[in-house]
């Protein structure tokens, strides 16, 4: 490695997190500020958290409230009903005959 070059590598900088969470991690700064963590991220912790600082979120889900109706189920015929639905079923209604 050339000398001079690279920066300054600090083996236990300080991760500091919204939530008030800290770690060390290797970084070449000193201190890192976070807004999210693995300590509270939705993903990590199961709950669902917004961090939205201009609204968008609430826009976006009073413009999606609709309701989605589900589809009718279809109405099968009589005939696929008395149809066999094996070869077994298929041989014992010959036999019936």
């Amino acid at each position: 490695m050339k000398e001079g070059i690279h920066p300054e590598y600090f083996p236990q900088a300080v991760v500091v997190c919204a939530c008030g969470n800290r770690f060390n991690v290797g970084s070449t700064k000193n201190e890192i500020r976070v807004e999210i963590c693995s300590n509270c991220h939705p993903f990590f912790t199961g709950s669902e958290k917004f961090i939205d600082t201009e609204g968008r979120v609430e826009r976006f889900q009073r413009r999606s409230s609709f309701k989605v109706e589900p589809k009718p189920k279809k109405i099968e015929s009589t005939k696929e009903l008395e149809r066999p639905k094996s070869l077994r079923e298929m041989l014992s209604q010959l036999e019936k005959e």
